[in-house]
């Protein structure tokens, strides 16, 4: 295997009492798409922020491009992109100056103008910052975190509090990157930005990595379970449907149930009987095979967005 582009062995930080990182390993090979995944408050961004150099860690070992990145001040600068949870701008800063000013922080350049087509920002190019869509800010980011061709590309949370539609651009604009097999680094708590976009992905939990693979891999790893989606007209004991015949796991929410199930038609042919028996009625029932979300809920017993 060819050496990692990105290391991460050990990685721990606490703020004060609180541990943000626990002992993370991961690593990320050259023209990967990498997804850390997990619930607000799980470590993600504080993760991505050693990475980019803007955190020291207290413990464990991290290399980015063969570099320290808290130790390496301007040449590693020089190899990477980053797109920051929240990118804040001067009001009064023109869309091209921004790209401009972004570009002259650099050796290596790429054409601002090649930079304002790709990213549909011409017509916005004398436009005030401030005047913006929330859409075109992103598109602004991503476009100043381009300037230098960077080697690594880090995005925290790239879509979040964007429209559906906006989102989707921006899902059209990573698949371009990866495409020309540019290395990614992507957080997010969204499972399908992460199926749809990474290669591979890392859950990870309060401050610990507690699975990781390729969605594939990680769905296919969840027990060979199919998912059971069931509303009933009233509440039932979680461990009597445990009980069932060929029922892996059983979880309530909120006016649900979700039950995965070894044997999908045993295990509904039980599910009815007990419901006839106890009087309840099936109100729905969905079937389908586990997603990253299940697997989430099989690690952790909650919801991805909990």
């Amino acid at each position: 295997m060819p050496t990692p582009i990105i290391e991460v062995q050990n990685l721990a930080k606490n703020y004060g009492a609180v541990e943000a990182l626990r002992g993370i390993s991961f690593s990320v090979q050259e023209g990967e798409v990498f997804g850390l995944l997990g619930p607000n408050g799980a470590g993600k961004t504080t993760t991505i922020e050693i990475l980019e150099g803007l955190r020291r860690p207290d413990s464990g070992l991290v290399s980015v491009c063969g570099l320290v990145p808290d130790e390496s001040g301007n040449a590693f600068k020089q190899l990477i992109g980053a797109v920051l949870q929240s990118t804040s701008l001067p009001d009064k800063i023109r869309v091209r100056e921004a790209v401009e000013l972004f570009s002259s922080f650099y050796e290596r350049r790429r054409s601002v103008d090649d930079l304002m087509k790709r990213f549909g920002l011409v017509e916005k190019s004398n436009a005030y910052y401030s005047e913006i869509s929330g859409g075109q800010k992103q598109r602004l980011a991503l476009a100043m975190a381009l300037v230098n061709e960077p080697r690594v590309i880090f995005l925290d949370e790239p879509t979040a509090g964007l429209d559906p539609q906006v989102r989707r651009e921006i899902y059209d604009i990573i698949e371009e990157l990866k495409r020309e097999k540019k290395t990614i680094l992507v957080t997010t708590h969204y499972i399908e930005e992460a199926e749809r976009l990474c290669d591979r992905v890392a859950i990870v939990d309060n401050g610990r990595l507690i699975a990781s693979g390729t969605p594939r891999e990680l769905k296919h790893n969840s027990a060979d379970t199919t998912r059971i989606e069931v509303r009933l007209a009233r509440p039932d004991d979680v461990e009597v449907l445990k009980g069932l015949e060929s029922v892996a796991d059983c979880r309530a929410f909120d006016g649900y149930y979700v039950v995965h199930s070894s044997r999908a038609p045993r295990t509904i042919v039980a599910l009815v009987k007990h419901l006839e028996a106890t009087g309840n009625e099936l109100v729905g029932m969905e079937i389908a095979t586990p997603s990253l979300e299940d697997v989430f809920i099989e690690l952790t017993g909650r919801r991805l967005r909990d």
